[in-house]
């Protein structure tokens, strides 16, 4: 199985609904991969051809049960670079105004039962308190709704939160290249980043090493949150020594407006909690997207998660505290 066959199935299989070609195509630059609504069709023709996809006249397409056993079984090697690629192509396509506070940002969504709602808000309240969460804006969606390009299944909560890798884009814009190196689990001591204790490198992973953590039940961000001693996720990333500067004053700009997450930029060529940097770079740390999740699933909330799912106008998000004004 191709990369752009991955990639549909990978489309078709996180959307509950029939889907036709355009909207596909649409969907295939969000993975960096650029293919007309005509190619498209070409390579669905082959598809239901093998049983992976099933055709449903005009309408489009649906992923079936071979379809995704075929996806589960896909050779890693298909998926290696699949994350960082995304991560490269979300940086590229943020187009985030600082001055308008308006544009695309990326989200990460996740999904929690109906009944929980209530309870996960409680359990989230504290953590949007704390600076250890990307922003204080979010989305919650309900059965049907839709939150970008994703739409919340039946009987389900949509949970669309603030992704790190915004600030890839935020910087990108600016003119200041982030290169992102490692999702991990940082530990906390005394309210302060002290040191990762697990990395997984964006580059050679198949998988979201934030997605992997959670499911691992590796963190403590209540504890973080708390007691200042605990575990959260977040990001080891580098930019080069010449745009430090200009990067320490864009993070204080984007904290001002409520977009924080950044918790350390590094000296140049110097370690930063630990972590080695490349020749002529400074390490950044920045809080993971879906702590608030994490938190979640500490609590005993179950929930499904999918890092980067998908662009979203900022002007739509609501606050937490508006949120909890609405849902409690």
């Amino acid at each position: 199985m191709n990369k752009t066959v991955f990639a549909i199935l990978n489309i078709l299989n996180n959307q509950p609904d029939i889907i036709g070609a355009k909207e596909i195509s649409k969907r295939l630059k969000l993975h960096g991969i650029e293919l007309t609504e005509r190619t498209v069709r070409y390579h669905l023709k082959i598809m239901d051809e093998r049983g992976l996809t099933k055709v449903f006249g005009k309408e489009g397409r649906k992923i079936t049960k071979k379809g995704r056993e075929e996806l589960a079984q896909s050779h890693v090697s298909e998926k290696v670079g699949f994350i960082i690629n995304r991560i490269e192509t979300l940086s590229y396509m943020t187009s985030f105004d600082t001055d308008k506070q308006e544009g695309d940002i990326i989200l990460n969504v996740s999904f929690i039962h109906e009944k929980d709602l209530k309870d996960a808000l409680k359990v989230m309240k504290p953590v949007y308190k704390s600076p250890y969460v990307m922003s204080g804006m979010l989305v919650i969606a309900r059965e049907g709704e839709q939150i970008g390009d994703i739409i919340v299944p039946e009987g389900k909560i949509g949970l669309g939160t603030v992704c790190s890798v915004t600030i890839n884009g935020i910087f990108l814009k600016s003119g200041i290249p982030l290169v992102s190196k490692f999702g991990g689990v940082l530990k906390t001591e005394g309210s302060e980043p002290s040191r990762f204790t697990a990395l997984i490198s964006y580059e050679g992973s198949s998988l979201d090493p934030l997605e992997i953590f959670i499911r691992s039940n590796m963190t403590d961000v209540l504890g973080a949150v708390k007691h200042g001693a605990g575990r959260i996720l977040a990001s080891f990333r580098e930019v080069p020594v010449v745009c430090v500067a200009e990067a320490n004053m864009l993070a204080k700009k984007i904290a001002e407006i409520g977009i924080g997450g950044i918790l350390v930029i590094g000296n140049p060529n110097q370690p930063l909690l630990e972590m080695p940097v490349g020749v002529d770079k400074a390490g950044i740390v920045i809080v993971g997207g879906l702590n608030p999740v994490a938190a979640l699933e500490e609590a005993g909330i179950s929930s499904e998660s999918k890092a980067m799912s998908t662009l979203y106008e900022y002007s739509n998000l609501m606050s937490f505290k508006d949120t909890l004004k609405k849902h409690l």
